[in-house]
């Protein structure tokens, strides 16, 4: 399951980032991967349609992200900004700029 999530999260980043995503990507625990893997999922479900452009645009959807999964009981308060931390390290090196979905697209 391991392998199949990284091929996942790689085939999300921009094309000149794939490379960096992967390493980024094959150090991660299978836990860490899930979690990236479902904000991702979360993100497409409730898009605004507002393009994310920055770092600091990123950081405030994970941090809607974060009070949503702050009533999950596995996991605790460091673990959580642990993964906050590294899913915000995968959305920058994957050159992710999620845009509005259009039919022109």
């Amino acid at each position: 399951m391991r392998s199949a999530l990284v091929a996942a999260l790689v085939a999300c980043a921009d094309s000149p980032h794939k490379s960096a995503a992967r390493r980024f990507l094959q150090g991660l625990s299978s836990d860490e991967l899930q979690f990236i893997a479902g904000f991702l999922g979360a993100h497409v479900l409730e898009f605004s349609g507002e393009p994310c452009l920055s770092r600091a645009g990123w950081a405030e959807r994970i941090a809607r992200y974060q009070q949503a999964c702050s009533g999950c009981p596995r996991r605790g308060a460091e673990d959580l900004e642990h993964k906050m931390i590294v899913l915000l390290e995968y959305l920058c090196r994957s050159g992710l700029r999620p845009l509005p979905l259009s039919a022109s697209a």
